[in-house]
């Protein structure tokens, strides 16, 4: 029973909490002929919510007129950018001494407002505006919407219609044209200023930048020149002054430079601090957000528009490149300490801007949160280059003091080369002594040997000639040995060719499968090359030892194809030697004496021999006269 009373007592009172105070009519508000300025708070301002966007202006006159609601925000806002709102204020004109007047909306960046004002004469005269239309064609060509009120006298309802996509405060204010002037020209004026400081920063750091060439003066120009185009985008300035006859930009063109601002922000604060020295985890988390921020502009970009009215994102690009300086300030880094001060300005210019969008400007007096973000950039300018300045001194008192530790040792140097230069002059002295010592020496010496060699010129012209005369009789040694051999080789290839020999005097002629694959192609190509395929006659060497390759149809032939050394395993010396046993043999060798003989297995030396002795039976009437060669006609 308990629990259910308490519910029900907490359910109302939410909807106590959000439930709208509705009045029967706004506050009337008084204009005398002293008043000069009278600005609209939430007591004097009603509104309807109009959610289909159709209703008339007879409509809200007519049977929507006692559905006025007043709010409990010191300025009414669209809370709702897909409905339309009405709202109406109702003013008493007593005798105003002849002045004029203007109702004045300051928010520029409302999308489409339509004003009606009583003609006094039980008419209402139609004003249409918005930054989606032209700016040459408003009635007063200044950044915010103002419209003429004409000589009045008694009390009247001036109505307006609201409909804009970006969320957007309801400030209006009443003036006199006098006022208007006086506080459009100051305003001018104001502007005129923190853009002039603005370029005069930017000139000065490009100056800096082509005297040191120090990266960092670039972002910090590109940061200041995107915070003046934000600025003037913010304020309405650049619609006046840079792209008046395209109202499209004026819906996302504060987005452009507000995402340049955090980059630049960014990489000025990575390349001042030295993060990427310093705090290298920092330095990738930098990385990181500016690939995000990247991301989340180029869908704002081309996706969804309205997306770049979260303004608050800029709030973590900015926290992180204030809090890396805190960061590296703790840690003893000095130069980061006037970066800190100017972000910490700019952190209360931005609270500034907050309490005016929760409406708690209302508590502080004067247009200073209204310009608190100006005032931070202004301040944030100003110690940014006291930031840059430091660093320019702290590096230049780090060379002094490198220059004089320099010149310390430059000084050492010159006291140790000097020591060294006398010591190096007394064992030059020392040195030379021993030098001249030396060459008397050697000059008796020298003496010496000049007539120890004139003896030996005589020995040597002696043993010159017995050396001519040894070489000659080498030569002709060279020449008897060198027939010798011939004859050797000669004699005992004669010997394997008409006599058995053993395998050991037959691996002396043949060790290896080059000389037996010498041997081969002296036989094979005994009577002159012809290609197999086209028969030409002409050829040279091939890829493999001792074949030959066509010169014409480039056909290469190897030394063993056609031979008895095709498709067998066998070594080349032992294979010519079976052939030599079998024929000498005529055939009655056994695969079995061939194995002992070769060391192969009986079962290849059979295979080997059966394929010899078939081709020594079909040759047997060319080899009766074959005499000592008959076995090398076996081969091919």
């Amino acid at each position: 029973m308990g629990r259910e009373f308490y519910s029900r007592l907490l359910f109302l009172f939410l909807c106590t909490l959000t439930a709208p105070v509705t009045v029967s009519a706004a506050r009337e508000v008084g204009i005398g002929g002293n008043t000069d300025e009278h600005i609209f708070t939430y007591s004097e301002i009603d509104y309807i919510e109009d959610r289909s966007g159709e209703l008339t202006f007879a409509d809200v006159r007519g049977k929507y007129k006692d559905k006025f609601v007043s709010g409990d925000r010191n300025y009414p806002r669209n809370t709702s950018v897909s409905s339309a709102y009405w709202f109406r204020v109702n003013v008493r004109y007593q005798r105003t001494s002849g002045k004029r007047y203007i109702l004045e909306f300051y928010n520029h960046t409302t999308d489409n407002l339509e004003v009606y004002i009583p003609d006094g004469k039980g008419n209402y005269q139609i004003f249409k505006a918005g930054d989606k239309n032209n700016f040459k064609k408003r009635f007063f060509r200044h950044k915010n919407f103002e419209f003429p009120v004409p000589e009045l006298k008694g009390s009247y309802i001036i109505y307006f219609r609201l409909k804009s996509a970006p969320v957007a405060n309801v400030i209006v204010a009443h003036r006199s044209l006098q006022r208007f002037v006086e506080y459009a020209l100051s305003e001018y004026i104001c502007f005129g200023l923190f853009y002039g400081m603005i370029l005069i920063f930017s000139f000065y750091n490009l100056l800096m930048f082509i005297a040191i060439r120090k990266r960092y003066y670039i972002y910090y120009i590109l940061y200041l020149l995107s915070v003046g185009l934000y600025e003037m985008s913010t304020d309405g300035i650049a619609f006046q002054y840079l792209w008046p006859g395209s109202p499209e930009w004026s819906q996302y063109a504060y987005g452009v430079p507000l995402f340049f601002i955090s980059v630049f922000s960014l990489l000025f604060a990575a390349d001042l601090l030295n993060i990427k020295t310093h705090a290298p985890k920092v330095y990738s988390l930098v990385r990181i957000v500016l690939c995000v921020r990247l991301v989340f502009f180029l869908l704002c970009l081309f996706y969804r528009q309205e997306w770049f009215n979260y303004r608050a994102i800029e709030f973590i690009p900015l926290s992180i490149a204030f809090f890396t300086g805190v960061y590296l300030w703790r840690k003893g880094y000095h130069a980061a300490r006037f970066f800190v001060l100017a972000y910490a300005f700019l952190f209360i210019g931005f609270i500034g801007k907050l309490l005016v969008s929760f409406e708690y400007a209302r508590f502080i007096p004067g247009p200073v949160p209204h310009y608190s973000m100006s005032l931070g950039f202004i301040l944030e300018m100003l110690f940014l280059s006291f930031a840059i300045g430091d660093k320019v001194r702290l590096l230049k008192k780090k060379k002094e003091k490198v220059q004089q530790r320099v010149i310390r040792q430059m000084e050492e140097n010159a006291r140790l080369k000097d020591s060294m230069t006398r010591d190096l002059e007394i064992k030059v002295e020392e040195r030379t002594q021993e030098i001249i010592k030396q060459t008397h020496e050697i000059r008796e010496q020298s003496q010496l040997i000049e007539v120890q060699n004139e003896k030996l010129i005589t020995a040597n012209s002696l043993l010159k000639a017995q050396a001519e005369e040894i070489a000659r009789m080498n030569a002709l040694l060279r020449k008897d040995n060198q027939e010798l051999q011939t004859s050797i080789q000669k004699v005992t290839h004669d010997r394997i060719m008409s006599a058995e020999v053993d395998f050991e005097e037959f691996s002396k002629t043949y060790p290896d499968r080059e000389t037996c694959y010498s041997l081969l192609a002296d036989i094979k190509w005994k009577g002159g090359y012809v290609c197999r395929r086209c028969g030409n006659t002409n050829y040279c060497n091939g890829h493999l030892p001792f074949s030959r390759r066509c010169s014409k149809c480039r056909y290469e032939e190897s030394v063993i194809a056609n031979t008895i050394l095709q498709n067998t395993r066998i070594p080349a010396n032992k294979a010519l030697y079976m052939v030599y046993l079998i024929y000498t043999s005529k055939g009655k060798i056994s695969s079995h004496k061939l194995s002992e003989i070769t060391g192969i297995r009986q079962s290849t030396c059979w295979s080997y021999c059966t394929k010899i002795k078939k081709v020594l039976e079909e040759r047997k009437r060319d080899l009766r006269n074959a005499g000592a060669e008959g076995w090398s006609k076996l081969m091919v």
